[in-house]
């Protein structure tokens, strides 16, 4: 039977103190089990043998988590909703289209499993709250920004959730999911975050050797690495108001996006939290913006370096760049005291002499992947009722990242527990088209970027 992720369900108390998170051993979720399973074993779903599903947010990850979601079987996609309609449609026909390819459809129809009609399609600020009424499993896969709002709804509503990371992007955010997954416990929802690493098999066995075996001895440090030459921009085009430009340009806006630290580095700073099996307890650096300089980019910076300290003297340096040219690594590698774990598609531990202690040598057939694995074992778990809550360490690697942010952007050595606590909210007061967002550029058109040493994240 193929690996099965670690499960944390560490309580909204714990996970604020920093206590370890380290995944142990979950139930089996495979797709076989979700296919046989019947949806009444689970208390959520009303007793259908049919999960139905509703997409929030329609741009490339949604319409991806969306397919993988459907390729589990006995589930249908009955609602969507995005805030532009344009890529509502867009989004649509994707999913139709992989849909079809995955049944060899060749003649373009909708597919059977894909049933959304134009009277379940949503746009707006407020779309969210319909598809949510018409689902049994909500996909969350909007900027991040709205994420802890969209949760909260979920929960309060009695629906599973997959959910995108990160899963905030500022402080009370993080709060506000904290709380929702207390309450998605107490309700016996199924929760899975997109930090997939933790349904990867050559992630899973390097634990179990590394950790669990102890093969690199106690750890003591880890370095993480996203650095990447960057990502899309989209051109303002005329009569759009600032909310518009900026919906749509979210990724260069702290409200939304949580600066890139946050939005992919969380990947890699996940890892380093997972094997150490603790959360940052302060944390400094150092970051701004080289390259991207113009309004194009909004706001945020193009570098972070950050120093997290963990307890008992154990640190993670962490690096992410989006800066073209540059040399390029996205991976991880945790130190202990008997060697280092290289982390990748392909790890392996090695001694500090450089002799090979272990390499992982994958069964092709055991290699399924893990954006589809995180799908099996949601769907597995409502079906049988098996206990998934992936929201704790969605949220506090998303603080560690939060807190790294706050750490370059202020030039200051900030606590975790203080940017928890404290920790600026930076979500809109108004929603609509016309309202301001919280973030706004001056005469010429320019948006404030953090000054290390004069930026304060608690204002």
């Amino acid at each position: 039977m193929p690996n099965t992720p670690s499960q944390n369900t560490t309580s909204k108390k714990s996970a604020t103190r920093r206590e370890v998170l380290a995944g142990g051993s979950a139930v089996a979720a495979t797709a076989a089990i979700a296919a046989t399973l019947p949806v009444s074993a689970s208390a959520q779903v009303g007793g259908s043998d049919e999960i139905k599903v509703g997409l929030i947010g329609c741009g490339g990850r949604g319409r991806g988590a969306a397919s993988q979601t459907l390729n589990v079987g006995k589930a249908r996609l009955v609602a969507m909703a995005d805030a532009f309609s344009d890529r509502l449609e867009d989004g649509f026909k994707a999913i139709c289209t992989e849909q079809n390819k995955k049944s060899g459809n060749a003649k373009g129809e909708i597919p059977e499993n894909v049933t959304v009609e134009d009277k379940n399609k949503f746009t707006g600020f407020e779309a969210y709250n319909e598809v949510i009424d018409k689902s049994d499993l909500v996909i969350l896969t909007t900027p991040p920004g709205w994420r802890p709002t969209h949760f909260e709804a979920a929960v309060n509503a009695n629906k599973n959730v997959f959910m995108e990371k990160p899963v905030a992007a500022d402080a009370p955010g993080i709060r506000k999911v904290l709380a929702s997954a207390e309450l998605a416990d107490e309700k016996g929802l199924k929760v899975v975050v997109g930090l997939q690493r933790r349904y990867q098999n050559s992630y899973l066995e390097a634990y179990k050797k590394a950790i669990e075996e102890g093969l690199i001895g106690k750890p003591i440090g880890a370095q993480v690495y996203w650095n990447g030459g960057g990502v899309w921009t989209r051109e303002r085009q005329p009569g759009m108001t600032e909310m518009e430009y900026q919906m749509l340009n979210w990724y260069y806006f702290t409200w939304l996006c949580g600066d890139h630290i946050t939005e992919q580095h969380i990947h890699n700073i996940d890892v380093a939290n997972w094997f150490l099996g603790t959360t940052p307890v302060s944390a400094q650096g150092m970051g701004g913006r080289e390259v991207r300089k113009s309004n194009t980019h909004g706001h945020i910076f193009d570098h972070h370096y950050v120093e997290f300290a963990h307890p008992n003297g154990v640190m993670v340096n962490s690096q992410c760049r989006h800066q073209p040219g540059c040399f390029n690594q996205v991976r991880e590698e945790i130190h202990g005291t008997a060697g280092i774990c290289y982390l990748g598609n392909k790890p392996e531990i090695k001694d500090y002499d450089g002799k090979v202690l272990w390499r992982y040598r994958p069964d092709k057939s055991a290699e399924p992947n893990p954006y589809q694995v995180e799908h099996d074992h949601l769907h597995a778990c409502i079906r049988s009722g098996e206990k998934v809550n992936n929201a704790y360490y969605g949220a506090t690697s998303t603080m560690s990242s939060i807190l790294g942010r706050y750490a370059t952007y202020s030039g200051k050595k900030l606590t975790y527990d203080d940017a928890l606590e404290k920790g600026a909210d930076l979500l809109p007061k108004d929603w609509s088209w016309d309202s301001d967002p919280s973030i706004m550029p001056d005469a010429d058109g320019n948006y404030p970027v953090a000054v290390p040493g004069q930026f304060d994240p608690f204002a």
